[in-house]
C-alpha cells in the first residue's frame, strides 16, 4: 500500500487521521507514505516506509522509481494532481484511490466524486479511504512529540536560549508568533501589528518569540527594529519544528502549515483567518480561530487586490485575549 502525501506541511498533518485509521485497520500490510512532507511523520507508527517525495520533478523522478521497487498493489492519491495519478501507474499500483478531479479519472480504478458542498480538508481525505474498506472516527490529528529529553528537544531548548527566551517552568510564558504564509501575503499580518502583540505580551510578562524561514527576515526585522522580542526566523528548520513547537505555551499563526503541527503536537494555538475558510482548513485540536468579519473574506485570492481588511483591522487586543484564553484552559 502507497500513500501519495498532499504536497504541503498543513495538509499532510490533516491527512493524520485517515492514516491513522489506515494503519490501524490494515495493521497487517506494509504501508510506504511518500510526499515532500513524509520525514515530519518519523516515529509516529503511520507507516513501515516513509520517502520524501520531493517537489521538483528532477526529484520525482529519482523517488518515482523508489516507489516502484516497493511494488505497492494499492495507491491512495491525497493530492489531486494529475501527476499523482500518472506516477501511481509507474509505481505499479493495480488499485488506484482518488478524487475524481484534474482531468485524471480514467487513470484511476476508484475515482471518488469530491463532496458538493466542499468539507474541511480532514474530512475530505477520509473519504479517500472509505473504499478500502477504512472507516476514520477520531478527526483530530494527533502526533506525540519528541520525548523532552531527546537530542531534537535539547536542540530545540539551546536554540530558544541562545535567542533570550526562557525556558518553560521559569515563570514567564513563551509564545511562539510565526510571521509567514507559503501562500501569499494575504494570509500574513501585517508587521505594525505584530509590534503591538508582541509589546502586549513582554507588558504582562510573557515572552513572545518570532518564529519563520530565511523569507520572513524582512518582517522579523521591522518587529525587532521596535520592540526587543527573541527570534528564530531563519533558525527554525522543518526537521526541527515537532521538537520546538513542544516547548512553547502557545502559538499565533496565519492559516499554515506550522499551526496546524503545533496543535497536533498538543500547543494550544490561536490562528488568525483572514482570505481563507476556517471551515474548510482550520487545524482541529486545541486551537481558537480569530478572524475579522470583511465583507469580502473569503476571497482565496492569494495577494489582497484592495487594502487588505481581514488581516489588517485584527486588532492584537483581540489575539491577545484569545491567546490568554488559551493559556488558561478557555479555549
Amino acid at each position: 500500500m502507497i500513500v501519495r502525501l498532499p504536497n504541503w506541511l498543513g495538509d499532510t498533518v490533516m491527512a493524520v487521521p485517515a492514516l491513522r485509521a489506515l494503519r490501524e485497520t490494515l495493521s497487517g500490510a506494509e504501508i510506504m507514505l511518500a510526499g515532500p512532507w513524509a520525514p515530519i511523520l518519523a516515529g509516529q507508527g503511520l507507516a513501515d516506509v516513509l520517502v520524501a517525495y520531493p517537489r521538483s520533478w528532477s526529484g520525482r523522478l529519482h523517488a518515482a522509481d523508489t516507489l516502484r521497487r516497493f511494488g505497492g498493489d494499492s495507491a491512495v492519491l491525497l493530492p489531486n494532481s494529475f501527476e499523482a495519478a500518472a506516477a501511481a501507474v509507474y509505481w505499479g499500483a493495480r488499485r488506484r484511490v482518488g478524487f475524481a478531479l484534474g482531468g485524471r479519472s480514467w487513470l484511476l480504478t476508484d475515482a471518488i466524486e469530491p463532496p458538493r458542498p466542499r468539507l474541511h480538508q480532514t474530512d475530505e481525505y477520509a473519504l479517500l479511504v472509505e473504499p478500502l474498506d477504512v472507516a476514520v472516527s477520531a478527526r483530530a490529528p494527533r502526533l506525540d512529540p519528541p520525548a523532552a529529553g531527546s537530542p531534537a528537544r535539547v536542540r530545540a531548548r539551546a536554540l530558544l536560549s541562545e535567542a533570550g527566551a526562557p525556558a518553560r517552568g521559569e515563570g514567564r510564558r513563551v509564545v511562539g508568533v510565526h510571521l509567514g504564509a507559503v501562500y501569499g501575503s494575504a494570509k500574513v499580518w501585517e508587521s505594525s501589528r505584530v509590534v503591538e502583540f508582541c509589546a502586549l505580551l513582554r507588558s504582562v510578562g510573557d515572552a513572545p518569540v518570532l518564529l519563520g524561514t530565511p523569507r520572513e527576515r524582512p518582517a522579523a526585522d521591522e518587529v525587532l527594529a521596535a520592540v526587543p522580542v527573541a527570534s528564530l526566523v531563519g533558525r527554525d528548520r522543518p526537521e526541527l519544528l515537532p521538537a520546538l513547537l513542544p516547548e512553547l505555551d502557545a502559538l499565533v499563526s496565519g492559516d499554515t502549515g506550522v499551526g496546524h503541527l503545533a496543535a497536533a503536537l498538543g500547543t494550544p494555538v490561536a490562528v488568525l483567518f483572514g482570505p481563507t475558510d476556517p471551515a474548510l482548513t482550520a487545524p482541529r485540536g486545541p486551537v481558537a480561530i480569530v478572524r475579522y468579519p470583511a465583507r469580502c473574506a473569503p476571497c482565496f485570492h492569494r495577494v489582497c487586490p484592495i487594502d487588505h481588511p481581514c488581516m489588517r483591522f485584527l486588532d492584537a487586543a483581540t489575539v491577545k485575549g484569545r491567546v490568554e484564553a488559551l493559556l488558561v484552559g478557555g479555549g
